[in-house]
């Protein structure tokens, strides 16, 4: 049995629930009110998607992206606020 590792990103969303896809799998993407229960879910999902594509013979993707951070100087006025 081999092993992928996908990046994830989970983000709020309007209405007080989070979203979380997997963008190496194009249209693995699932929700919750938690960010644990995103997680679960988000595994659940690559699995399924991941057994699918092997059922049908076709390719499984890597992961070939990256993901970094930049933190760079904001400046100070007064009265402005930073959402």
């Amino acid at each position: 049995m081999n092993s992928r590792t996908y990046r994830i990103i989970i983000e709020p969303d309007e209405r007080q629930t989070y979203h979380g896809y997997v963008p190496a799998l194009s249209g693995c993407h699932t929700w919750d009110t938690s960010i644990d229960g995103v997680k679960k879910k988000l595994r659940e999902a690559i699995e399924l998607y991941i057994e699918d594509l092997v059922a049908n013979g076709e390719d499984v993707p890597q992961e070939k992206s990256f993901e970094t951070f930049e933190t760079v100087m904001m400046p100070d006025a007064p009265g402005l606020q930073y959402a």
